[in-house]
């Protein structure tokens, strides 16, 4: 059954094969059976209809093991082209105990788990993210060979949608020099005139690296944050226009690296691209905003 986010496996979702254990093991069944009748021996039959009970019962096992597990997936963290972006597979699981499930998409390592009675895991799929934009959760099965490695069930094809953001990948060296850049319509940024010590403050979430006094925190007084009089006025704008000369992926990897130098800088930063706009910022949501803008230039939304 599916529903918006989710999909809970019904009998009619499984599927079961033997493997190549369960067809070594029905040659040995016929093999003991053949035997049994030549010799008309009545424990060759017990054993061999004993074992091919066991087999059959695994069958029900099997099937049983996936059964009612409901699946959602949870989008993955961004990261930047060339990693591995980690989708969260969620099953809950309603009824008893299920061992030895196994979450497998095409071309990627699988996620094994054992799922306790009455409790959710979520299992990790890491997809290789080789472009920038949006990266769809790929679709799936959940398969077991619980519990005799005989025989192996898996269910239909899962597609939830699941996306992840993925940022350009930056470029391996900058070009810009926001030390010496000065602050200005049309250039690179701004230097740090008339910056002045003013103190420390309690740190705040999306404070920069760069002002962290790490001095204080090791004397064990806490985590602060240094601020400058003149912090306001360190701006610097990275514009699309500064590196004309390249193509479009290459020039949005500079950009990328400019961002990320700019934010270890602790400076305030603006961005400039074809159509969009973002005024000088600072601190993790901004760092976030300005990338998604390269992440997104001229891409499609999401289906």
């Amino acid at each position: 059954m599916t529903t918006a986010g989710q999909v809970t496996i019904g009998p009619r979702a499984i599927f079961i094969l033997p493997t190549r254990h369960g067809i070594t093991f029905a040659l040995i069944l016929l093999a003991l059976l053949l035997a049994a009748i030549n010799y008309a021996n009545a424990l060759a039959y017990l054993l061999t209809f004993l074992l091919a009970g066991m087999g059959i019962v695994s069958l029900l096992h099997t099937q049983r093991n996936l059964l009612g597990l409901t699946v959602t997936v949870t989008g993955a963290d961004p990261v930047f082209a060339g990693e591995a972006a980690a989708f969260h597979v969620c099953l809950a699981n309603p009824g008893r105990e299920r061992l030895a499930l196994r979450v497998e998409a095409k071309g990627l390592v699988p996620a094994h788990l054992d799922l306790p009675a009455r409790d959710t895991r979520c299992p990790t799929l890491a997809v290789p993210a080789t472009r920038r934009g949006w990266l769809d959760c790929p679709p799936f099965v959940l398969a077991s060979h619980y519990p005799l490695g005989i025989t192996r069930a898996w269910t239909r094809r899962v597609r939830l949608p699941a996306h992840c953001l993925v940022y350009p990948r930056p470029a391996a060296e900058s070009v810009l020099n926001f030390a010496e850049a000065v602050e200005g319509e049309g250039t690179s940024g701004a230097h740090r005139e008339g910056e002045d010590f003013a103190g420390l403050r309690t740190y705040q979430p999306g404070d920069s690296p760069a002002r962290i006094s790490w001095k204080t925190l090791a004397r064990g007084q806490g985590l602060h944050t240094k601020d400058f009089s003149a912090q306001a006025a360190e701006s610097v704008w990275i514009d699309w226009e500064q590196f004309a000369p390249h193509d479009t992926e290459a020039r949005l990897g500079l950009l990328t690296r400019a961002v990320l130098e700019a934010e270890d800088a602790g400076l305030l930063y603006g961005l400039r691209l074809p159509g969009r706009t973002l005024d000088p910022g600072n601190g993790a949501a901004h760092r976030a905003n300005c990338l998604e803008v390269l992440a997104l230039h001229d891409l499609p939304a999401p289906r």
